[in-house]
Formats: structure tokens, C-alpha cells, sequence
């Protein structure tokens, strides 16, 4: 929309990685230059860390395009594989192909899908051509699978190892390959490179450089408040430079001003973080756009929205709905007298001590409940539940929240961003839990109990191995996923909420979840960090809340005005 009247060819801001846009900072320089030069190096590992949204893939796929023509790649992007599984992606990658059964009548296993390797790598040496592998997101590898990939840079001839391995991953592998037993790995990285978040000055560089390969002729539609505003909100990190700025033009746009000005920059801020000044609102936030622009585009979206996701507020209630209501009434005034007397998670952590040994972890850990009930009751009290006997999943489900459990790395929960129940390991390697309460960059903050300790993420990974639960408020009407194919008012109620956190049009009601919808799903699920694969399941529902505001618990340290605090 705004785009003809900013005098622009395209979108400037799209958090696609274009490589056409990549703004090559001296950082970017650094690690594109790392990354060539690990292509040449003999073999081994290339590492390249950052921050999420940092503009690592966007860097690879500039890497990719300068790339040796006599060079083989095998790209993967979905690492969550066991060492199996990655071979067979990995042969599958460059080409390599094998029968259905062996010889023995059985299907290939590890031994034969490592000779199938060996043999193409040598055969393709042997005439002149090299072979990467990049792997994305390789904070989600497993140990497992990380021993793995050391052993295939064993496959060498007398004068060069025969493949070359590309690690791309958040600040956490390093951490990972930090542990003792991953030593071996480690001493065969022969480049690493961490990108850091862009300097105010690179970011309205950055800006600027968008602009330019969008079509942008005349001076930049945004004033010198805006763009140190936007470098404050965004701490320098590109795909949230991005979120902003194109719903700043918007705004603009919207408003028939044709300078963004910083009160602009918050409001569009309020819009996708959900953060303006030092303020977060903790409700649904209304929508500032002018009435003729909310009418053709966002209204019908919020509306239906409203409508929907707050029926449970605004119906009235009647027979068995009445009955639930007040007995969850009942239930909520019983929770808040208890939080006078159960301190919430959140407010134990306010006195942590700190924990900086194996040992002194441990110590700790062995003081922890072995009891998971016991933890998910403690985490319940941030979301002004009470769950006092029986099962906490089926009690917190009687009140429309479910429990949530996974298997994942400190990347999902720094996504999530909600207090959670780490299931972790004593000395002896028995299962304990706690609270995480808080996270930044370096620490996790832990409660069990009364007691909470602060923890080096890189001594956390030593006694936990990626899983958790946790609470999210589900949606009117939700049972299962839903994908291309699924109907009913939940699909109207997330296509509504989609059309407005994407600036689209709303779907008809009774819509259908068409292929339409799966792709707003998809950019959405891109924008968040999550897979894109079009299935609106409990972590695209959880991410869908946050965008519309919903109240829920957030992690210390990870809440919009401590994320904005952080980057003052």
C-alpha cells in the first residue's frame, strides 16, 4: 500500500533474506569473509554465531552465491535429526542415492550411508570439485549428532579433508561447544565469527541502504528522532529493524504524512513488540490507524478478532456456560488470595543467590523437589492459577490453559519467553525440577522453592539436556493444529489475528484454512523464528497471543520493556 506513495519500486523492509539487501556493515564484511575463507581452508569447521535476527542467514545466502562453481553444497536448515536421520539429508543433499534394502534384504544403516558418503566425497575430489556442508539453526543439534559431524571430517585423503562443515547458529553453540565433551569438535573449528547488532550509526546505514535498492530517489521519509529511536527499539538487530520500519511506513502512510516522525516509530513499536516508551500495555492495544485506512484494511480484522478471541468475556453466560464461569470466578478469587500467601516465581527470584561451579549447582540441585506437579504448581502461580490437588495439566485446563511440553534448546525458550519447568539432572543423574523465572543474554534465573539461584547458561547445559513445560492460554475452540483443510470460528478468529499483524485484508467469515491462510501462517511463523510450515500448532497459538496482546506471564529479562531497557 504504501509503497507508490513513499516513491518506492518495493518493500524496503521485507525480513525475507534477500541477499539483494544485504547492508554489508563491517561486521557483515568480517563474517562473509570468514565464511570464504572456510570454503578454502582444507576442511574442518567454519562456525558463525549471532543474535536471532542478527542477518546470519541472509550473510549465508550471499555466501552461497560466491560460492566456487566446482563446489558441491549440501544446505540444511532443520537440523532437529537424529545422527541417522542427518546422513540420510545429508546424502539426500548432494545426490547420493541409495536402494531401498541392502543386499541383506534390510534398509541402509549408519555404516552404509557413511561409506555412500566417503565414496562420492572421493570420487568427486578426484576430479576437482569440493563439497560443503551448512547446517542452520546448529544451536538445535544434539550432541549425538554433532559427534557425528566430527567423525565425517575424518573422511580425508593424504592431503585434505574431504569435507568442509558450516555451522550457522544463536549465541548458545558456542556454549555448546564449549563442553568438555565436545572438545575434539571444537579443536578442528578453523574460523569462527560472532555477529554482533548493528551500531546506531550502521543502523541508519542499513536504513538508508534498504531504501536505495527499494527504488528511493529522493531524501529518507524518516527524521533523525525517528531513526534513533528505531536503533534504541530495535538494538541494532536487522529483522527487528525491519518489523518496525515497514510498520512505521505504514503508520505514515495511514496518517497521509509523508515524514516519520519518533512519535510514529512508538506507536508502530506498540504495534509489533508491543512496547512504546517504557510502557507495555497488557491488553489487547487498540489500533491507531485513521478510520477510512482501519475500515479497507485492519478493522474488520480487530473486529473479528475481538470478537472472538474475547467471547468468553463478552457472552452472556446461561445453564452449564454460567455455571463454568462462576465456578472459574470462584477459582480466580481463591487464586489471588493465595498470592498473598505463595510468592509467584517471578517474585522469588528477586532474591537469587549466585552460582558460578559445577559444584555449587549440584549442591543446589540436590535440594530441588523431584516432584514435577510439585514445580508446575509454583510456575501456575504467575498465571493466577490455583492448582492445589490433583493433576496441575487437568486443573489448569478446567481454566482454559494448557500445559505445554517440549524438547528444545535455549533458542525456544528465549522464543517463548515464558516462565518455565527445566527438567534437569543432579550428580547422579536424577531428574530435578525448577522454575526458570528469568533469562538475558548470560544467566537463567532458577527457583525451587523458596530458594533461587542465578546461572551461567554455559553451566545450565550441563545438567540440562533441552526439556521443559509450561502454560499458554488457549484459544476458544482449540483442539488440535490447524492446517489447510481445517474450518470453524478458530480459523476465522486466526486469520483475523494474522490479517492484522501482517497489514492484509481479513478473510470472510466461515473461512476455510486455505492455502492463503497457510501462508500468512508461514510469514508470520518466519517473523517469529519459527518454522515456516503453515501449521498453526500451540507455538504459532502462543506467538499469536503475544502479537494480540493477550495477558500472559512473560520471562524475567525477556519482556518487551526489559528488552528495550537492555538496549539503552
Amino acid at each position: 500500500m504504501y509503497v507508490p506513495f513513499f516513491g518506492l519500486k518495493q518493500k524496503p523492509f521485507s525480513i525475507a533474506p534477500d541477499p539483494r539487501y544485504l547492508f554489508m556493515s563491517e561486521r557483515h564484511r568480517e563474517a562473509l569473509a570468514h565464511l570464504l575463507y572456510g570454503v578454502q581452508g582444507g576442511g574442518g569447521f567454519v562456525l558463525l554465531t549471532g543474535e536471532i535476527g542478527a542477518g546470519k542467514t541472509t550473510v549465508c545466502r550471499c555466501f552461497l552465491e560466491q560460492i566456487p562453481p566446482r563446489c558441491n553444497v549440501a544446505y540444511i536448515f532443520n537440523p532437529k535429526l537424529s545422527a541417522l536421520e542427518l546422513l540420510i539429508t545429508v546424502c539426500h543433499e548432494f545426490g547420493i542415492k541409495f536402494p531401498p534394502l541392502t543386499a541383506a534384504g534390510t534398509a541402509p544403516g549408519l555404516k552404509d550411508y557413511v561409506d555412500g558418503l566417503n565414496e562420492y566425497l572421493l570420487r568427486t575430489h578426484a576430479v576437482g570439485q569440493n563439497n560443503v556442508l551448512i547446517i542452520d539453526e546448529a544451536q538445535n543439534l544434539s550432541s549425538d549428532v554433532l559427534e557425528q559431524l566430527r567423525l565425517l571430517t575424518n573422511l580425508e585423503t593424504s592431503e585434505r579433508k574431504l569435507l568442509q562443515i558450516v555451522l550457522i547458529g544463536q549465541p548458545e553453540l558456542r556454549g555448546m561447544l564449549a563442553r568438555p565433551e565436545l572438545e575434539q569438535l571444537a579443536q578442528r573449528v578453523i574460523a569462527r565469527y560472532h555477529l554482533d547488532a548493528l551500531s546506531e550509526k550502521e543502523t541508519t546505514q542499513y536504513i538508508a541502504h534498504r531504501f536505495a535498492v527499494a527504488g528511493l530517489k529522493g531524501a529518507m521519509p524518516f527524521d533523525a528522532a525517528a531513526l534513533r529511536r528505531i536503533h534504541q527499539l530495535a538494538r541494532g538487530v536487522p529483522r527487528r529493524i525491519n518489523l518496525l520500519c515497514d510498520r512505521a511506513l505504514l503508520g505514515a502512510y495511514a496518517t497521509g504524512m509523508a515524514r516519520v516522525d519518533r512519535a510514529i516509530v512508538d506507536k508502530a513499536a506498540q504495534e509489533v513488540f508491543g512496547e512504546a516508551g517504557e510502557a507495555r500495555p497488557r491488553t489487547l492495544p487498540a489500533r491507531w490507524w485513521p478510520p477510512a485506512i482501519v475500515a479497507g484494511v485492519l478493522a474488520g480484522a480487530a473486529a473479528t478478532a475481538a470478537v472472538q478471541w474475547g467471547a468468553r468475556d463478552k457472552a452472556p453466560a446461561s445453564g452449564a456456560v454460567a455455571a463454568a464461569g462462576a465456578a472459574s470466578s470462584a477459582r480466580a478469587g481463591q487464586a489471588k488470595a493465595s498470592a498473598s500467601v505463595l510468592p509467584t516465581a517471578t517474585a522469588a527470584a528477586a532474591s537469587a543467590a549466585r552460582v558460578r561451579s559445577v559444584g555449587e549447582l549440584d549442591a543446589w540441585l540436590a535440594r530441588a523437589p523431584r516432584d514435577e506437579q510439585e514445580a508446575l504448581r509454583a510456575l501456575s502461580r504467575d498465571w493466577a492459577l490455583l492448582l492445589v490437588d490433583g493433576d496441575p495439566c487437568a486443573l489448569a485446563a478446567e481454566q482454559d490453559v494448557r500445559c505445554f511440553r517440549a524438547h528444545g534448546g535455549l533458542a525456544l525458550l528465549r522464543l517463548l519467553a515464558r516462565p518455565s519447568v527445566l527438567t534437569l539432572h543432579d550428580a547422579q543423574d536424577r531428574p530435578v525440577y525448577a522454575v526458570l523465572a528469568g533469562m538475558d543474554r548470560d544467566e537463567a534465573t532458577l527457583v525451587a522453592g523458596k530458594s533461587a539461584v542465578q546461572v551461567p547458561l554455559t553451566l545450565l547445559t550441563t545438567t540440562w539436556r533441552g526439556d521443559f513445560s509450561t502454560f499458554w492460554r488457549v484459544p476458544p475452540g482449540y483442539s488440535a493444529p490447524l492446517s489447510v483443510g481445517s474450518q470453524g470460528p478458530l480459523v476465522d478468529s486466526v486469520g483475523a489475528q494474522l490479517a492484522a499483524a501482517l497489514g492484509a485484508s481479513a478473510p470472510a467469515p466461515d473461512h476455510v484454512f486455505d492455502a492463503t491462510l497457510r501462508s500468512r501462517v508461514a510469514a508470520f511463523q518466519q517473523s517469529q523464528g519459527l518454522a515456516p510450515d503453515g501449521v498453526a500448532g500451540p507455538t504459532t497459538l502462543m506467538q499469536i497471543n503475544r502479537a494480540s496482546g493477550l495477558a500472559e506471564p512473560w520471562l524475567a529479562g525477556m519482556a518487551p520493556t526489559a528488552v528495550a531497557a537492555q538496549g539503552k
